[in-house]
């Protein structure tokens, strides 16, 4: 088995796992402070990400780049200075900024997301900075060389702390309110990250090939060219990070101030968008933890093809990434629209976010094909043009915001509607630049068999909800359906010969075994 498959398989198994613990976070932050909680919760936290994404300088997926190709020369003194110059600079930036998210935080509250309840989860998230700065670093590093072990058992174990801590502390802090207890989940995601750098950190300790302290000062006097050689991947990748988290900061200000102007007051306002963004998209993310580990793996594996200048190489993986996420997307996107409210009604205990699962969720299939394009963009060395896209993306889908939530007759739809527009198009956009650098070949019958797949397994799916009696319970609804619906994704899948023996094979252990179900 490649390190390819062998790592993305490895960060599919930890991504799963760690969307359903992440999940169920959600859950219980929703159940404990409600959709007004939650608002505050998703109001504080792109700022969050925007800090972090400005203190990171695009150096994860650089680093992961540039140590590929160090290791494929061999060359370990290559490495041990990207990771100096690395950890110097992440950590001297965020030594700058997380003051200054400290000290702005009572000026983004009360002037900007206009709910002076959103300082405390500001103020209570703000010392992750640092904490996830230098993380980033050593994730990029074992991501370089393709040993995605570390990465996703820390991502598990992040995940397990903070699930452990945050009914603790939003129970805790409920009695002195809601903002308290947002600030309390918060705080538990600062100590999840906490000691997942832990573990990160011993693992590198054990796992190095090199001393890292040895001549370190040394090492950052003379990385000029290595700090060079990593911001030409790390700067476009960090403008197109920062379009993307400077565009998700402004969301919630553009959606608080357009449904001002629809009549919306502060406090409804929170709670909607805490229903569309805290609620609803979480769910619709859910199957992104397949695309992140595609992705992650992807800019080592299509990095080293390239140095090579294998582009048969370049497009084969390409092709499986792209029809593994079609594949696996569709079957999430029809789960969700099937069962959008009885999902909603038991996890959350209010089918409120349903509507906007059933109208984004046929086009986020765009959303999980985005991240794979990306990676392949930055492996190819065109992060400025995924940066241009993902610009053009966020004005195009602020501006829509503003133009549909300003009006009474769409208000929060509107923000929804926005979002989508906004992916589609990036995702269109990725996709036209990556077919100028490498060719690609499309194969149409293909695709139109898996809409077919798509359509008829989501009808089926709605029959058999319909024809369940009233009297079984929601939880017995929900599993018999999506089971349905996926065992009719699969045969039809077999029957029209989009999963194969040679795909069946490749599964380890078990996929010899079930070759034989494939027609083809």
């Amino acid at each position: 088995m490649s390190k390819f498959l062998k790592g993305t398989i490895v960060l599919l198994i930890a991504g799963f796992v760690t969307r359903i613990l992440g999940f169920i976070n959600r859950i219980v932050i929703a159940r404990f402070i409600g959709e007004e909680g939650v608002g505050l919760y998703m109001m504080a936290f792109p700022t969050l990400m925007l800090v972090i994404t400005i203190t990171q300088l695009g150096l994860p997926v650089a680093i992961s780049k540039r140590v590929a190709e160090a290791e494929a020369q061999g060359d370990f003194k290559k490495i041990k200075q990207i990771l100096v110059v690395s950890l110097t600079t992440t950590f001297s930036l965020s030594l700058i900024f997380t003051p200054i998210l400290f000290l702005s935080a009572p000026y983004l509250s009360e002037t900007i997301f206009t709910d002076d309840r959103t300082r405390l989860p500001l103020l209570a998230i703000a010392p992750i900075v640092p904490i996830v700065a230098i993380s980033s670093v050593i994730r990029g590093y074992f991501q370089g060389r393709q040993n995605m072990k570390p990465a996703a058992y820390s991502q598990v174990i992040e995940q397990i702390v903070r699930i452990t801590l945050i009914a603790l502390l939003t129970k805790m802090f409920l009695p002195y309110g809601i903002e308290f207890a947002a600030a309390g989940a918060m705080l538990a995601s600062v100590l999840g990250e906490l000691i997942s750098l832990l573990y990160l950190f011993t693992t590198f300790k054990l796992k190095k090939k090199f001393p890292v302290r040895k001549s370190f000062f040394k090492h950052v006097k003379e990385g000029k060219k290595t700090f060079g050689e990593l911001m030409g991947i790390g700067l476009p990748t960090l403008g197109s990070r920062l379009i993307g988290n400077l565009s998700w900061f402004l969301e919630p200000i553009v959606v608080a101030h357009s449904l001002a102007i629809a009549g919306v007051s502060a406090m409804l306002a929170t709670k909607q968008y805490g229903s569309l963004t805290g609620l609803a998209m979480p769910l619709l993310f859910l199957p992104s933890f397949i695309t992140y580990s595609l992705s992650t793996s992807l800019v080592p594996a299509i990095s080293e093809a390239n140095s090579k200048g294998d582009k048969a190489l370049i497009e084969y993986r390409l092709q499986q990434a792209l029809r593994f996420v079609f594949l696996t997307g569709g079957l999430a996107i029809i789960i969700m629209y099937v069962l959008a409210n009885p999902l909603m009604e038991l996890m959350y205990g209010s089918a409120s976010g349903a509507y906007f699962i059933k109208l984004m969720a046929p086009f986020f299939i765009f959303h999980y094909l985005q991240s794979p394009l990306q990676a392949v963009l930055q492996a190819l060395d065109l992060a400025r043009a995924a940066m241009i896209n993902s610009l053009i993306g966020s004005v195009v889908k602020l501006a829509v915001i503003f133009g549909l939530a300003s009006q009474a007759s769409f208000g929060i739809n509107g923000a929804a509607i926005g979002i989508i527009v906004g992916i589609v198009l990036v995702t269109l956009l990725h996709f036209a630049t990556v077919l100028k650098k490498i060719s690609f070949t499309f194969y149409v019958r293909d695709y139109l068999k898996s809409f077919i797949t798509i359509a008829l397994s989501g009808w089926l799916g709605s029959i058999t909800f319909q024809f369940l009696s009233v009297e079984v319970n929601s939880i017995s609804k929900i599993m018999i359906t999506a089971l349905a619906i996926s065992l009719s994704y699969i045969v039809f899948l077999l029957l029209f010969g989009l999963v194969t023996k040679k795909d069946l094979r490749r599964i380890p252990k078990v996929g010899p075994a079930l070759s034989w179900l494939a027609f083809k």
